[in-house]
């Protein structure tokens, strides 16, 4: 019997693009689950993580950067989730469902700090 071992030869693209996913992925320190214990039912949370996306497209923002689709376990089960960052994760939240008192609390305090950092 014959043992064939197969090693894929990386071209250096590949790593380069490999090492930005790896280094992207240390500041994505929020799961899109997360906002789960926050009062956002999955399809809620699906919603506002595409137009989080879409708005990151629009304004040419590197969305690999903020947002990483991954698998997550939760209760005995898994879900698909979403890595982001701290950029991401304001974008999903920004995008939620304007009925939630977190979603509004986090907007009327994002506007907040906009104001009070241009008073003159």
């Amino acid at each position: 019997m014959e043992l064939l071992i197969f090693s894929k030869k990386y071209t250096e693209s590949e790593a380069i693009h490999n090492f930005m996913d790896m280094y992207y992925s240390l500041n994505m320190t929020y799961l899109a689950s997360d906002l789960l214990d926050k009062g956002l039912s999955p399809k809620q949370i699906s919603e506002a993580v595409i137009a989080a996306i879409k708005i990151a497209n629009a304004s040419k923002i590197n969305t690999k950067a903020h947002f990483k689709p991954v698998f997550s376990g939760i209760k005995q089960g898994v879900i698909e989730d979403c890595k982001l960052s701290r950029l991401g994760y304001g974008l999903v939240l920004l995008n939620a469902d304007l009925n939630l008192a977190v979603v509004a609390n986090f907007q009327v305090d994002v506007l907040q700090c906009y104001i009070d950092k241009n008073r003159s």
